[in-house]
């Protein structure tokens, strides 16, 4: 008997069990776990969290997830939780009613309405009107969209963040009103978007004009693209894509868009499972962090489970990285860490840990862990 050649095949088999059993873990997991996956987190949320808070960004984007959230829980807390806070803000973003003073350039204040992070609010607003429909709850999203799209400017969308928080703004509106100008200036403001950050070698985002390579570099000298502003895009087309019309002409580029950016993100996993903050500088701002690696993974997903993405090459990607957000992001207590803070880039030296956690960090990961129920419930 030659025990070297047993050996040998032992080996491989080894191999290959290790690399199969890893490769479809993911299955094994109970769909019901995750639902109480996203109880533990959202209701730690909302308990420690009163919903009257204002209508911008951060706070929308954490209601963006809070709504995934109620779509496969069907818990009315979280839908009731999403309601006062759009009461709350009037169903309103920035509330200036005066046109000749509204804004598209940054700004927290109210008469920056036609400003992309005063926006992302509709999103939900328009969600809870397919629910119970009441014109009350779209009209002002309805006023500022269509007000925007009369006038001549092209460049509302100027940096990576703003692609998450307005193009689905743009199909959800297209979806109750069926006006074909949603679509149109859903094309032209993307355009000129990606010809100012898509960088066609890496087929990856630059955050904005600013980091652009090569008169911004990383640490080390390398394309410095931002893992946070790259998971609002992938989210962000994912959405898109999920509303828009099958016969939309431009559809093609949106999906070709998203397949591109989707490879790009999957090469630059870490081993461990999550994404650097400098997607491909790891070095630049080492560790883990939560709220790209959650926007990622909700947007594989999607793409999987909606036939734009191959199960056996991107299965795995999303294995480890949802290992990632169980067992290091989501804390005991529900609480999601390892959450960049507010900003633009990633930082060096800037200290994310177990306690980093914020709004829109939490409402990433209730993305990502909606959109995998989905698959674990096909």
């Amino acid at each position: 008997m030659n025990w070297k050649i047993i050996t040998g095949w032992m080996t491989v088999f080894m191999f290959f069990m290790a690399c199969t059993s890893k490769k479809y873990a993911i299955d094994q997991i109970d769909k019901q776990d995750v639902i109480a996956s996203i109880r533990l987190v959202n209701t730690y949320w909302q308990q420690n969290n009163k919903p009257q808070n204002w209508a911008f960004w951060d706070e929308a984007a954490y209601h963006t997830g809070n709504m995934a959230a109620y779509e496969v829980t069907k818990d009315a807390t979280f839908l009731d939780y999403s309601l006062l806070w759009a009461k709350s803000n009037d169903w309103k973003g920035a509330k200036s009613d005066d046109r000749a003073d509204w804004k598209y350039s940054y700004g927290e204040s109210d008469d920056y309405v036609l400003f992309g992070d005063w926006q992302i609010c509709f999103q939900t607003y328009i969600d809870l009107y397919q629910l119970q429909p009441d014109e009350n709850r779209i009209r002002r999203a309805q006023e500022v969209m269509e007000y925007q799209m009369s006038t001549p400017e092209n460049d509302y969308w100027w940096w990576a963040d703003g692609l998450y928080m307005v193009m689905p703004v743009m199909t959800k509106l297209y979806q109750v009103t069926n006006n074909p100008l949603y679509l149109e200036k859903l094309n032209t403001y993307f355009r000129y978007a990606d010809s100012l950050m898509f960088d066609e070698e890496a087929h990856l985002y630059y955050r904005d004009g600013k980091y652009l390579y090569p008169k911004h570099k990383s640490a080390n000298g390398k394309r410095d693209f931002w893992a946070r502003g790259d998971g609002w895009v992938l989210a962000g087309l994912a959405k898109v894509l999920h509303d828009l019309p099958k016969d939309y002409q431009h559809r093609p580029f949106f999906e070709q868009r998203f397949q591109q950016l989707a490879a790009a993100v999957a090469a630059a996993q870490q081993p461990e499972g999550y994404w650097t903050r400098s997607l491909l500088d790891p070095a630049h701002a080492p560790g883990p962090e939560t709220s790209g690696t959650a926007f990622f993974t909700y947007g594989l997903l999607w793409g999987m489970n909606n036939g734009y993405l191959n199960e056996s090459e991107y299965l795995p990607v999303i294995d480890r990285s949802w290992r990632y957000l169980q067992e290091v992001a989501v804390q005991a207590d529900g609480s999601v860490g390892y959450v960049q803070p507010i900003g633009e880039k990633a930082i060096p030296g800037q200290v994310v840990d177990q306690n980093s956690t914020t709004n829109f960090g939490v409402g990433a990961y209730l993305l990502a862990a909606s959109e995998l129920y989905k698959y674990l419930d096909r």
